[in-house]
């Protein structure tokens, strides 16, 4: 059996395009862009055209756009920042986002460099806006509000512009994990009341290992790795040049195709909600998928068989990829922090599908017949 990759909010397949427009840096323009020589100042100019592309994609201005090695280091550098170089001595998270921030807000609180809460949530994973005024209003110290746009298990969104307007009023700094959404949402940065936004290429059929930090023109943030004055003095370190340039080629490409992509993609998705529905008993979904919600992202409960214990495994050997909570934890098998957070249901197994243009309702067919068999 051919294999069946349902698992594109783990990563995706690099796009052909991106890869001829990658292959000139990885052969004949290999210059280092700090070089002054012809040579050097060919890949230079690579870097800038594609911090241009993206700037204008996003409706930034390009000094606003870094280039880094993906968005775990871009949420780092941006929450680290945020309490160390403008004063943010209260962090306002929820329990529901990527570790990347998870893990950087409680070391910083660990560390005594800054309080910590998390925001209540609804019973259907959104976060609960009252709820984050109220820890707003009654702080005493500058906060940060970190908080994801779309959540990369449920696919659940945030209202980023409600979010903003909130962090405005209070003095907060708003830094908002947009990796779900970047590549496969418009965005506009200039009318949306965020300081910091993340990206990684590898989630929009670009290549892994390059990302993307915005940081408002008005927040003024010293680096977070030193050494060089690569990224206008931001971020030292050789610069990734053909994945930068595979990032905006991967970029460009996931906008000039959103309306076409989004809408196949979200009937892809609905078609398997209704497929899981009809052929499988006691079958629920987690978040909210019908409503806010990202259009290539599904959370599936099964109801918890001696069977279905085993499904993610069983799913493998017959050449299904999916995952049960996120990627970036499966190798630690304690299942998923955001299942838990929002159902904690011990007689459910959960299952994340997540799609791409590249995936096909014969797949979803055979994918839920694989599934009436294994539970």
């Amino acid at each position: 059996m051919e294999r069946i990759y349902l698992d594109n909010a783990a990563t995706t397949s690099l796009d052909t395009a991106v890869l001829e427009a990658m292959m000139p840096y990885l052969t004949t323009h290999f210059g280092n862009p700090s070089s002054i020589y012809s040579y050097g100042r060919e890949s230079r100019m690579a870097v800038e055209n594609a911090r241009k592309s993206v700037a204008k994609i996003l409706n930034a201005h390009p000094a606003e756009i870094f280039f880094t090695s993906g968005g775990t280091e871009s949420s780092n550098t941006a929450i680290t920042a945020a309490v160390r170089d403008l004063g943010c001595k209260h962090i306002i998270s929820s329990v529901i986002e990527h570790h990347a921030t998870t893990h950087t807000v409680e070391y910083l609180y660990q560390n005594g460099e800054a309080a910590l809460s998390y925001v209540k949530l609804l019973p259907n994973g959104h976060i609960d806006l009252a709820d984050l005024e109220s820890i707003l209003a009654e702080s005493k110290e500058k906060c940060l509000v970190t908080l994801m746009h779309a959540n990369n298990e449920i696919g659940n969104m945030l209202d980023i512009h409600e979010v903003g307007k909130l962090c405005k009023a209070y003095n907060a700094i708003f830094h908002s994990d947009t990796v779900q959404t970047v590549g496969h949402f418009p965005f506009d940065l200039r009318n949306t009341p965020v300081h910091f936004i993340t990206g990684a290429g590898h989630k929009f059929h670009g290549p892994k290992g390059v990302g993307l930090l915005y940081i408002n023109e008005n927040v003024k943030i010293k680096p977070y790795v030193h050494g060089g004055s690569q990224e206008r003095n931001m971020r030292a370190g050789t610069e990734n040049l053909y994945g930068i340039v595979g990032f905006a080629k991967a970029l460009e490409m996931a906008t000039a195709a959103y309306e076409q992509e989004s809408t196949y993609i979200k009937e892809l998705k609905m078609y398997m909600m209704d497929q899981l529905k009809k052929h499988i008993k006691g079958v629920s979904f987690n978040g909210d998928p019908l409503g806010k919600c990202l259009y290539a992202v599904l959370s599936v409960s099964f109801p918890k068989t001696e069977k279905s214990e085993m499904i993610l495994f069983n799913m493998d050997i017959n050449n299904i990829c999916v995952s049960g909570g996120s990627a970036c934890t499966s190798g630690a098998d304690q299942g998923s922090h955001v299942i838990r957070a929002i159902n904690n249901n011990p007689n459910q197994v959960t299952v994340r599908f997540s799609f791409s243009k590249h995936n096909t309702k014969p797949e979803i067919d055979m994918v839920v017949e694989k599934l009436k068999e294994l539970i």
